[in-house]
């Protein structure tokens, strides 16, 4: 009998980690699910919804990489899980809903820009577990992360969920995906938003703004979603193509400390 309860209780840490291993894959499957549906809703025409779930699969996404380093249960299944999702969630989903809103007043164009921005994303995916596998945490990503790029193509349908009908205000939606996708493909360094340090001297102000930026989404949804998630592609740009000009221009290097 006491050997009995003893193999039983030995048997709870290995349960126990096989349930934290679980949990994280299965908000891999949710994030899968917000971009399969999110396919559904566009190709039903009801963009406002199909952008939504794209929002909803980012917030997953986030929880998913979160909750697999808070309880170390990474694994190389979750990681290949992950990305197989992601070109999902936001590589097939994001294009189709921009077809199906906007640039299939292009026809063969609008459905090429979508494929090359499905292409740019399955590539940047490959890029960062190749990179990513054996490292430690990185503050810096090599080119647009794929959820980041996903959230310019929702962000804008959420803004103007109607859909596009003429042919040359069509044309104006092809930068919302070959922008995104060259990015997504560059090596320009792009800052990780989880590895930034706010410090604890200024934690108080740091909570403040994040509270503003709530009071914003909340009151001004539509129009706040588009200005975060363009407002990281162009501060990102801005500052590579700044570090380019001062290279050029031979500013002396700062002095060592």
């Amino acid at each position: 009998m006491i050997n009995a309860l003893g193999r039983r209780r030995g048997d709870r840490p290995e349960r126990f980690r096989r349930g934290v291993y679980v949990l994280p894959s299965l908000l891999t499957v949710s994030n899968l699910l917000c971009g399969y549906a999110s396919i559904v809703y566009s190709t039903r025409g009801d963009f406002d919804t199909a952008a939504v779930l794209l929002g909803v699969a980012m917030v997953v996404d986030t929880l998913d990489g979160f909750f697999a380093r808070l309880t170390h249960s990474q694994s190389a299944f979750g990681a290949e899980l992950d990305s197989l999702a992601d070109v999902v969630s936001f590589g097939v989903a994001p294009a189709i809903l921009a077809f199906t809103w906007g640039l299939w007043p292009l026809g063969r164009l609008g459905w090429a820009a979508g494929f090359i921005y499905v292409t740019a994303a399955a590539l940047r995916l490959a890029r960062f577990n190749i990179q990513s596998a054996g490292s430690s945490e990185k503050k810096y990503f090599a080119g647009l992360p794929s959820p980041a790029a996903a959230s310019v193509t929702a962000s804008t349908v959420f803004m103007y969920p109607w859909g596009l009908q003429d042919p040359r205000i069509a044309g104006l939606a092809l930068p919302m995906m070959l922008v995104p996708g060259v990015l997504m493909v560059s090596t320009i360094r792009f800052r990780s938003i989880k590895m930034i340090d706010v410090g604890w001297q200024r934690s108080y102000v740091v909570l403040f703004l994040g509270a503003v930026a709530l009071a914003l989404i909340a009151s001004h949804p539509r129009v706040a979603l588009v200005v975060l998630s363009y407002s990281y592609i162009v501060f990102a740009v801005g500052g590579y193509l700044y570090g380019r000009l001062r290279r050029r221009s031979g500013a002396p290097p700062s002095p060592a400390p």
